[in-house]
Formats: C-alpha cells, sequence, structure tokens
C-alpha cells in the first residue's frame, strides 16, 4: 500500500473523515432503537454530536499533571487505534494491504479495551475498578473464540493479507466465523447480555466512571467508533466481493455495518444483562465450539490430500 492511499485510507475513507459522522450515527440508531422498543420517543439523529461538543465545552475537575496525562492519553490512545484499524480495512475492490496486516488489526482493535481497563484502574474508583476487573476477565473470555475464528479464516485463505481473506469464495469455514465474530460483536461494544464492565445500576458507568468533560467526550468517541470498526470488520469479512467502484464499495460498506448495528441493538433491547459466569460459559462453549469446528473444517481439506 503507498503512503498516499494510506493517508487517504486513514483520514478520509474509510478513516477520520467517514467514521466519525458514522459513529454518531450508529450511537443514534441504537438509542433510539432502544428507545422506541422501550416505548420511548428516543433522541433527535443529533443528539450524539451536540453530547459530544456539550462535554468538549465543560470544564474539568482539576487533577494532577499525571491523572490528567493518563485521562486524556488512554481514550487518545483508544480513538488513534480504532481509526488505524479502520485505514487496513479491505473496503475496496482496489485495496492492496501488506502482508500481515491481518495481525496488526488484532492488535489494534485490542488497543481500546486494555486502555479501558487501565482507565478504570487510574481512576481509583471502586466503580471503575471493578469495571476494569471485568472487562479484563471478558476480553481474555471473547478472544479465545474470536482468535481461533481468525486463525480458521486464515487458514482456510491460506494467507494472513486481509485483502486475500475478505476475497476468498464463500464456503463453510467463513460462515462459521461470521457466526463467530457476530456472537462476539455484543460483548465488545459492551451492550445486553454481556453489558457487565459498564452496567450502570451497578457499577455507574464502570472505568469511565470518574471521567468527565473532554476527557469523558473522547471515550463516548472511542465506544462510536469501536461501533464503526467492528462492525466494519465483520462486513468486509462477510462479502467475499466488491461492487468495483469506490462509491458502490463504500456504500455497500456502510449498508451492511448499519444492519448489523440494528441487528445488534435488537439483540441488546431485548435481552437482560447476564451474570459474568454466565458470559464465560456462553463464550466457552457455543462460540469457542463454533470456532474450533471451523478451524477443523480449515485444516480438514490439507489433511486429506
Amino acid at each position: 500500500m503507498s503512503i498516499g492511499k494510506s493517508l487517504l485510507a486513514l483520514f478520509v475513507i474509510p478513516g477520520l473523515l467517514y467514521a466519525i459522522p458514522m459513529a454518531w450515527l450508529m450511537l443514534w440508531i441504537e438509542r433510539k432503537m432502544r428507545a422506541r422498543m422501550q416505548g420511548r420517543i428516543g433522541p433527535f439523529f443529533y443528539q450524539p454530536f451536540f453530547d459530544f461538543i456539550k462535554l468538549m465545552a465543560k470544564r474539568p475537575i482539576p487533577r494532577s499533571r499525571f491523572d490528567t496525562l493518563w485521562m486524556i492519553g488512554l481514550p487518545v490512545a483508544a480513538i488513534g487505534a480504532l481509526l488505524a484499524s479502520l485505514a487496513l480495512l479491505p473496503v475496496f475492490s482496489t485495496s492492496s494491504g501488506f502482508t500481515g496486516d491481518l495481525v496488526l488489526l488484532i492488535g489494534l482493535i485490542e488497543v481500546p479495551s486494555l486502555c479501558a481497563v487501565l482507565a478504570g484502574f487510574a481512576s481509583r474508583s471502586i466503580f471503575g475498578q471493578v469495571g476494569a476487573t471485568r472487562e479484563a476477565i471478558l476480553s481474555i473470555t471473547y478472544n479465545l473464540p474470536f482468535l481461533t475464528a481468525i486463525v480458521a479464516l486464515a487458514t482456510s485463505a491460506k494467507s494472513i493479507r486481509l485483502t486475500d481473506i475478505a476475497l476468498v469464495p464463500s464456503g463453510p469455514v467463513r460462515i462459521l466465523v461470521v457466526l463467530t465474530f457476530l456472537f462476539c460483536l455484543p460483548v465488545k461494544l459492551r451492550v445486553n447480555p454481556f453489558s457487565l464492565s459498564n452496567a450502570e445500576q451497578e457499577i455507574y458507568a464502570g472505568p469511565t466512571t470518574e471521567f468527565d468533560g473532554p476527557r469523558l467526550a473522547l471515550w463516548e468517541l472511542a465506544h462510536g467508533l469501536e461501533w464503526v470498526v467492528l462492525t466494519g470488520i465483520v462486513a468486509c469479512i462477510a462479502l467475499p466481493f466488491r461492487v468495483g467502484s469506490w462509491m458502490g464499495d463504500i456504500a455497500l460498506f456502510a449498508l451492511l455495518s448499519l444492519i448489523l448495528v440494528i441487528m445488534v441493538t435488537i439483540i441488546a433491547a431485548a435481552t437482560a444483562r447476564l451474570k459474568i459466569s454466565q458470559a464465560i460459559h456462553f463464550y466457552l462453549k457455543w462460540s469457542m465450539g463454533i470456532a474450533i469446528l471451523a478451524v477443523i473444517m480449515a485444516v480438514l481439506p490439507n489433511l486429506l490430500k
């Protein structure tokens, strides 16, 4: 990938210029649908943007220089990692990528979770620490099937380049991998039934309880970008073809991403929060089982040769 294409992907599409408005749109869709399903009116479409501006304009509580550095640096690192991971996605038919970009993508999408854990402990709040502990436990749990599914997909495609993986024709391995990814979406986005790390009825906002003003605004933006990145990964993996024109490719990518937002929101609004033991049992039994089956089906053709 050339430097020009890399900068275009990072700052324009599917990077900064596309991702931030789409993040606010996805946050609005989630809030609006959840409200309508609960018999409420819900916010106007511009509310997430206004909330961000309002928080950015607030004066935060004065803290020590070290605490201020931590509380600003962690959400900024999360946002940077999410934008960089978006730039790696093979959205267009002309995307080329580079060998090993799959490994880099996996590392980048785990940065926000790690930053959330560090933020919870850095806040020095009991609610933040409980939320950080839950986030760490869940991260280890859901990453087992998630990474196993990625191994199956890479084995089936015989490549660790995202473009090669995304354009491999559909088959049973891809179906099982996409199903595993769909199971992992709610917990990665911290919505029901896996909203354990930020359970507001139990631990307020979890790791971000002590964040305020611009610091909280950055975390809200990072959460919106998580919606864009994670649904985008599933969208790229689920469709083994591209339209051919850049407008058609981005329209298809955005449409499938929004459909995934609607699906996850419906599940979140229709379910109650599980206990952490139930969440662990679900991912180690069902998601891991599907991921292992995907690995077996990916490896089996090579063994039969």
